[in-house]
């Protein structure tokens, strides 16, 4: 027996030993052991990946790794290879490098190197487009799988954190030696449009403070939202129609009960409706497409959405009228003069989507193009009768997320509808309320059980209207968004509790209380639809505080940067307060018919307060989406209130 023990050492020993020697060490004790490979010809995004790889990796261990363009000669023993190349193939027998599915990304380590790789496409030829707003963008791709799987490896492999934009939300864990047994990972993420849940911060926007964070959350480099920003389809498609053919081609607009063909009165010329049925308008639609291929050649969706103006204007014409189902869901049209209760056009919208999607194609075969429509306004409701075809994109404008009771149900109702009838679905809701306005409204669990809910009905894509960025009231719930759009499926649960244990150390659960009441307030108003005043009241004020005076007493002592992280969320207290101020100033102010001194001094003295700590926290709180001169603040400001 003896014997035996002594011989089950000294296997267990050379056991633990051989599993060591099988461990592929990138850095051991400070000092690197494997240079950082990338192709001679990687586009711009993936070398910049490769750098902020050996950045991260210095920033963690003290190690500088080497950073190669080509693949060297001699191959070193040991290396990380970034993007797919020749050698790794060769290093890697067993594994495939033909990426099936759109961003597909792969990480895998053996005994001697590590790659990082993912489904690439991009034009050498096209690697700077014009954005919006006047914005170049530089290193265009279509997919960016090899960038996405870098910032994957930084996460989940080396544990590193972006809990919000700017210095204080990055952590990284510090480790002199680092070493993988060897593993290997794929992944292709399901939600391909995921640039819009922080457009402002998209590639082809720019107008946010988050690009950085974006990014490396992996939802900035998707490979459908950033044309669909760029080409504007998250919006209607014939928006320009009536400056460029009211003149020339008033055949092709809508029907209107006083027999002209023009938009509402009191609406501008951008919400003109289209006579759906007329062939001249499908016609125009296609060489509208032509003319966008002509002049980028690599698009692949093309913009056939109802102009806004929901109830207002649409066609009346008899053709028109035929593709309506009679038993669709009764909602109010309006026109010049008259209004009428009558059935949704769910059924006429998505029969036009389907007679231009088979012209498209029949225009364009064996080619991938598609049509986007939306779900909105008084075709919202799921057709009756009609199918979108399989080149048919669905975006669904159902308004669930920070709704409650009837509206929301409905809304969910709405939306599984769709999800039945249709291939392609997104899903682009309009988050309004004082959630545009920058308060803490931060449902984290409805938040996930929402992501959740569309990913489970096929969604592929998400556009969130109205987020302008104040990390500092709603930080958390950017950063459930983020996470989930690139993974629905994942631990929600730990993920919070990992994004408040790696931000707050010893001050988590105070943190984590925090953002608890913050909740529990919005559901007061929102559920029980409680006047704001009694929700954000001296007593709310006063908790919040006491909250964060604890997490402070739990940080005596420990790193600062905790400090510096509950002073950004004190931050976005002291905004709240501010705010709320301003809305019973401004409240005060109306009812006196603006005579009242004091309130119209109350609220330029918290807008100017307001003002200088959105300056004080540039990374994390957005002055320009916050400031009195925006359609969503100007009735809380007495010179926009008395301009409007």
């Amino acid at each position: 027996m003896k014997k035996f023990l002594i011989w089950a050492a000294v296997v267990a020993t050379a056991l633990g030993a051989e599993a060591r020697v099988a461990e592929l060490v990138l850095v051991e004790k400070g000092v690197s052991k494997a240079p950082i490979i990338v192709a001679q010809d990687a586009p711009p995004m993936t070398r910049r990946a490769a750098d902020e790889l050996a950045g991260y990796i210095e920033k963690m261990s003290g190690a500088k790794l080497q950073v190669i363009e080509g693949e060297p000669k001699p191959v070193p023993a040991h290396a990380i290879w970034i993007g797919c190349q020749p050698k790794p193939k060769e290093l890697f027998p067993r594994l495939s490098f033909g990426f099936k599915h759109p961003e597909e990304i792969l990480v895998a380590a053996n005994e001697n190197h590590l790659v990082i790789a993912g489904r690439d496409v991009w034009d050498p030829k096209r690697l700077t487009v014009a954005g919006r707003h006047g914005r170049v963008i530089n290193g265009w791709q279509e997919e960016y799988g090899t960038v996405n799987a870098v910032y994957t490896f930084l996460q989940d492999y080396l544990g590193v954190r972006w809990l919000w934009p700017g210095e204080t939300g990055e952590d990284v864990l510090k480790r002199d030696t680092i070493a993988f047994a060897p593993f290997d990972y794929r992944y292709h993420p399901q939600i391909r449009w995921r640039s819009g849940i922080l457009f402002p911060s998209a590639p082809a926007d720019g107008r946010g403070i988050s690009q950085d964070w974006t990014r490396l959350q992996r939802v900035q480099l998707d490979s459908c939202g950033q044309r669909h920003q760029l080409m504007r389809l998250s919006g209607a498609g014939f928006e320009d129609w009536w400056k460029r053919f009211h003149e020339t081609h008033p055949e092709y607009f809508a029907l209107q009960p006083d027999g002209t063909r023009t938009y509402h009165p009191d609406l501008k010329p951008d919400s003109v409706k289209i006579c759906h049925s007329n062939p001249a308008v499908w016609e125009r639609w296609l060489a509208d497409v032509e003319e966008q291929l002509r002049e980028n050649p690599a698009q692949t969706v093309f913009n056939a959405a109802i102009n806004d103006g929901t109830l207002a204007g649409h066609c009346i014409c008899e053709k028109c009228r035929a593709w309506d189902h009679p038993d669709g869901e009764k909602m109010l049209f309006v026109w010049k003069g008259a209004s009428k209760k009558d059935v949704s056009l769910s059924d006429r919208n998505i029969t036009f989507a389907n007679t231009v999607a088979r012209m498209l194609k029949a225009r364009y075969p064996g080619r991938e193009l598609y049509v986007t429509t939306q779900a909105y306004g008084n075709w919202r409701t799921p057709p009756v009768k009609a199918v979108p075809d399989d080149n048919v994109i669905v975006q669904c404008v159902t308004n669930f997320l920070l709704f409650s009771g009837q509206a929301r149900e409905e809304a969910l109702r709405w939306h599984r509808g769709w999800a039945a009838v249709s291939r392609q679905i997104y899903w682009r809701p309009n988050l309004h309320g004082r959630w545009w306005q920058g308060l803490p409204e931060v449902p984290l669990r409805q938040i996930i059980e929402d992501f959740q809910f569309v990913a489970r009905n096929k969604c592929m894509g998400i556009f969130l209207a109205c987020i302008w960025e104040n990390w500092a009231t709603q930080g958390p719930a950017y950063y459930a968004m983020a996470q989930l759009a690139w993974n629905p499926n994942r631990d929600a649960q730990a993920m919070m509790e990992d994004y408040y244990r790696r931000g707050f150390g010893p001050a988590a659960s105070d943190i984590k209380s925090y953002w608890k009441l913050m909740e529990d307030a919005y559901h007061q108003r929102a559920d029980k639809d409680a006047p704001e005043a009694s929700v954000y009241d001296a007593a709310f004020f006063a908790k919040a505080g006491g909250i964060l005076d604890r997490a402070d007493a739990a940080l005596a002592g420990q790193q600062e940067v905790f400090r510096k992280r509950v002073a950004l969320v004190r931050a976005g207290l002291e905004y709240t307060r501010r705010l709320t101020e301003i809305r019973l100033a401004m409240e005060r102010l109306k009812k006196s018919k603006r005579t009242d001194a004091a309130a119209d001094k109350t609220a330029r003295t918290n807008w100017d307060k307001l003002k200088q700590l959105c300056k004080a926290n540039p990374t994390t709180m957005n002055w320009n989406g916050f400031s009195p001169d925006r359609a969503h603040m100007k009735t809380l400001h007495p010179d926009y209130e008395l301009k409007r």
